[in-house]
């Protein structure tokens, strides 16, 4: 019931035995599975024969914040390594994450400022993964970086999105010590668009980096959807998280004693589960439209590819209930205030997905939160400000090297890719890195791990 992270570290006995079992293998596709290209079996290897401050530069030499990914990440890695054939696969994001955790424990996580400065400045508009890896890229490299935010601190959806149960925030403070210390600037409160304009930060800056996230949810408008009770996930999570920091939060929806639908299963519904159960929910349910995903890899999705997987996280293991092939109908309410949700059995009519008739039920609700995932970038004076065009997908259009179609302004992360995992977005913010210093200087020495047209296996 408290909100410290629910896993434990991991008994170093179990970490050996988990990073020697990689060396069994004979071509690591591990590779293929990770955006990042991360050099899983050769930290394995190190971890192996203890030795943890060469795993954790091997570690950091392709991955700017594992202490992020290692607890966060669905780990593609895994689903694609060797092993995973015909057993389990190696706890790739377990080893990942105690070698970062060791190395903060020891000291080992050092600032890299860069020996030069360059004399180009740059602005990085939002400060979740995607834009944190492209300042931190940039200033190792010598140039000026400003990370605007328009919230009171940084981090993103990693400061005020992801519960504390699942990474608490002293991981984000220590490497935003890091930064700071290795000159990255950063400037909080600033809605870019309206605080200041976008055209505004072109002619002060030699480069913008739009990283603003994908942040419009997806609605759904059903009867009933005006009902006092219905609530997008975030409009609870982010008051829920800012109170676990300590900050007093005028008319925060609270879960106590209510029961509460989740309409969504994926990581985001499982964030509201885990934050409901904290709040003390008389109950907590959650509807997902589609099959229940098999526990086994489907033939359609051949190894080494990232399967759909029928997926257990900490929060499911903490109790409420799994409704799947749910159609939410209707939201019914008296007096303006939501009292249960219509829902009606899924039936499969040429290829989509329709409520059958006569199935219908009610369950009882208090709260209903849509996590439904989001449907793209905010516009935020974009286009008008700078003439940068969306695509047909609610992304910031962008060229093959993460450019818009204004020169100097460029986009990485969910506001250019759409809604995807936090490993694709610190991946595309070191691409995105590499792009804009080969604008800026002619040349770069940074790695470009993705590029902006590869969705190989990005989950949407």
């Amino acid at each position: 019931m408290d909100w410290k992270e629910v896993y434990e570290a991991q008994e170093k006995g179990v970490l050996k035995s988990q990073a020697g079992r990689c060396m069994d293998c004979g071509v690591p596709f591990c590779h293929q599975g990770c955006p990042l290209g991360n050099l899983i079996p050769e930290w394995n290897d190190l971890i192996w024969r203890d030795k943890g401050e060469e795993a954790i530069e091997r570690l950091h030499a392709t991955n700017n914040f594992p202490e992020f990914t290692g607890r966060l990440c669905p780990a593609p890695c895994e689903a694609s390594c060797v092993l995973g054939i015909n057993q389990p696969a190696v706890t790739i994001k377990q080893v990942e994450v105690s070698i970062v955790d060791q190395a903060f424990e020891h000291g080992w996580v050092n600032p890299l400022p860069p020996a030069r400065l360059s004399g180009k400045t740059v602005a990085v508009v939002g400060s979740g993964p995607a834009g944190l890896a492209v300042a931190q890229q940039l200033t190792r490299v010598g140039h000026t970086v400003a990370v605007y935010e328009r919230d009171d601190k940084i981090g993103g959806l990693l400061r005020y999105g992801i519960p504390d149960f699942k990474m608490e925030k002293e991981q984000v403070d220590r490497r935003l010590d890091q930064m700071k210390a290795e000159g990255t600037r950063f400037r909080t409160g600033v809605s870019v668009g309206t605080d200041v304009t976008w055209e505004q930060l072109r002619r002060r800056y030699d480069a913008v980096v739009v990283a603003t996230g994908a942040t419009v949810p997806r609605d759904l408008p059903i009867p009933g959807r005006e009902l006092e009770g219905v609530h997008f996930a975030m409009d609870y999570l982010v008051p829920a998280n800012r109170v676990v920091a300590g900050e007093t939060v005028e008319n925060q929806i609270n879960a106590a004693g209510k029961h509460v639908v989740i309409l969504g299963g994926g990581d985001t519904g499982a964030d509201c589960l885990g934050t409901a159960h904290r709040h003390q929910a008389a109950s907590v349910t959650t509807l997902a439209i589609g099959k229940q995903p098999s526990a086994e890899r489907a033939a359609h999705q051949p190894w080494p590819t990232f399967p759909t997987l029928f997926e257990v996280a900490s929060a499911h293991e903490e109790g409420g209930e799994r409704t799947y092939l749910a159609s939410t109908v209707e939201f019914v309410g008296e007096n303006g205030k939501l009292t249960g949700v219509k829902v009606a059995e899924t039936e499969f009519v040429d290829g989509k997905r329709l409520p059958k008739a006569g199935t219908e039920r009610i369950i009882p609700a208090d709260l209903v939160f849509l996590s439904l995932g989001f449907t793209g970038a905010e516009p935020a004076g974009i286009t008008e400000q700078v003439n940068a065009e969306f695509d047909g997908r609610g992304n910031v259009a962008r060229d093959g090297y993460y450019m818009t179609s204004t020169e100097g302004v460029f986009v990485a992360g969910d506001a250019g890719r759409g809604q995807s995992l936090i490993v694709w977005a610190i991946a595309e913010g070191r691409a995105c890195a590499a792009a804009v210093d080969k604008f800026l200087m002619g040349s770069t020495i940074l790695p470009a791990p993705v590029a902006p047209t590869d969705r190989a296996i990005a989950v949407l």
